[in-house]
């Protein structure tokens, strides 16, 4: 196993959890902010914008732009 799939091992939690939290975090703002808030709608728009932004950064990663960072 590298040293990267060992540190992955052990962060993997951390990530996942953070990644939930700006998740909820966004859903707490659209139920504050609209009224009669759908939340099923909501969740589905905010995770096609975290998903784009993931897709973002791989295309990042890929050109190399983290190689030297």
């Amino acid at each position: 196993m590298t040293p990267q799939e060992q540190e992955i091992e052990k962060m993997e939690g951390e990530i996942t959890s953070e990644l939930r939290g700006v998740f909820k975090a966004n859903m707490k703002i659209f139920d504050w902010d609209i009224p009669e808030n759908d939340d099923q709608k909501s969740a589905q728009l905010i995770i096609d914008v975290m998903q784009k932004a993931m897709d973002a950064l791989r295309s990042e990663i890929e050109a190399g732009k983290y190689n030297n960072y």
